[in-house]
């Protein structure tokens, strides 16, 4: 299960950075072909190696594998901004998302 989570998560930041297997593999320090061989599913990488490629992509090993988030790196982006805000601008950006999910839902 884990696996093909993993090949289809890699896949689709790949897709969403606009980034190749190759380029991406050359980036970490790793074959030209590592990437393809844990998108293909021959592959697991290590627990280091699933660090490195998390780091690289700016996430949390639990960002990543949260099928629900559809871009995790913004998100984690956001959730980096939130951390350094204080109770009174917390509960004006809760207003503000609940406005804006409230009218999206209403579309």
């Amino acid at each position: 299960m884990y696996n093909e989570l993993l090949r289809i998560r890699l896949l689709s930041l790949l897709n969403t950075k606009g980034l190749s297997e190759y380029q991406v593999s050359l980036d970490l320090g790793r074959s030209q072909g590592y990437l393809h061989s844990i998108t293909s599913g021959k592959n697991l990488p290590s627990m280091e190696a699933f660090f490195d490629i998390c780091n690289y992509f700016e996430l949390t090993p639990s960002e990543f594998f949260d099928s629900e988030l559809n871009n995790p790196t913004l998100i984690h982006k956001i959730n980096q901004y939130i951390k350094k805000l204080n109770d009174e601008d917390l509960i004006l950006l809760l207003s503000v998302l609940n406005r804006i999910v409230s009218a999206t839902e209403k579309t």
